[in-house]
């Protein structure tokens, strides 16, 4: 694949994003009739809108048994924890890795696993900081329940975060995920909870930087216990 400089800085467009940043556009032409200087701040808000937007082509690693982060973003937690009761996964806690996503990541959403969408569930919520523990329990949330072929599940929560209103999730149940697709977005600040599998280790570690589509954050044919990691 052939890099160039207009691609690094050129990227396509999840569809939600234009009619924002034509919003932004609009109101950053106004602002420069009230002041050159606000209207310099509108145009560099008007491109973070464009970035913020953006849908970049991911490389998914093919092997089976693979499983990818669903965001971009910093692993903000990893640790079991009972997953969501409308995901119908069971009382007992599984392993969780929490990706947040800051305002600067991409928002599209990726499958982190293959499989058939057996649960799609929108939960109404409050809207916490993401990156909070509670987030999980108390936010907007959109969760989605993959059956892989094997017959264990994976479960994949999508949560509004501090200034995020809007979840978007575009599977239903019976819908077939490859790994690495794109499923949603969340418009603004937020976070991904997967819940893995009983048994399967996470191969992330807190803090690591996260490419949707592309980390490999668990392998479910693997039997090596969780990575540590360190600052270095």
């Amino acid at each position: 694949m052939s890099v160039n400089l207009a691609s690094t800085v050129i990227k396509p467009l999840h569809r939600e994003g234009p009619k924002f940043i034509a919003i932004f556009a609009i109101v950053t032409i106004a602002l420069f009739f009230v002041s050159e200087v606000l209207g310099w701040i509108g145009v560099g808000l008007t491109v973070w809108c464009y970035y913020f937007f953006r849908d970049p082509a991911r490389v998914t690693p093919a092997r089976e048994g693979l499983m990818v982060s669903p965001a971009d973003g910093i692993v903000s937690q990893v640790a079991p924890a009972q997953a969501p009761p409308e995901l119908e996964l069971g009382d007992a806690p599984l392993m969780r890795v929490s990706v947040f996503m800051s305002v600067f990541d991409c928002h599209v959403n990726r499958a982190a696993v293959g499989g058939t969408v057996v649960r799609a569930v929108y939960r109404p919520g409050r809207f916490f900081n993401a990156a909070l523990d509670k987030a999980s329990d108390d936010n907007e949330r959109n969760g989605i329940v993959v059956h892989l072929e094997d017959g264990r599940r994976v479960g994949i929560v999508q949560i509004a975060g501090l200034v995020a209103r809007r979840i978007l999730c575009d599977v239903r149940e019976g819908q077939r995920l490859a790994t690495g697709e794109r499923f949603g977005m969340i418009r603004f600040g937020s976070r991904l909870d997967v819940y893995l599998p009983d048994g399967v280790s996470p191969l992330v570690c807190e803090g690591q930087k996260m490419v949707a589509g592309e980390t490999v954050i668990a392998d479910l044919l693997a039997s090596e216990p969780p990575r540590a990691g360190e600052i270095r």
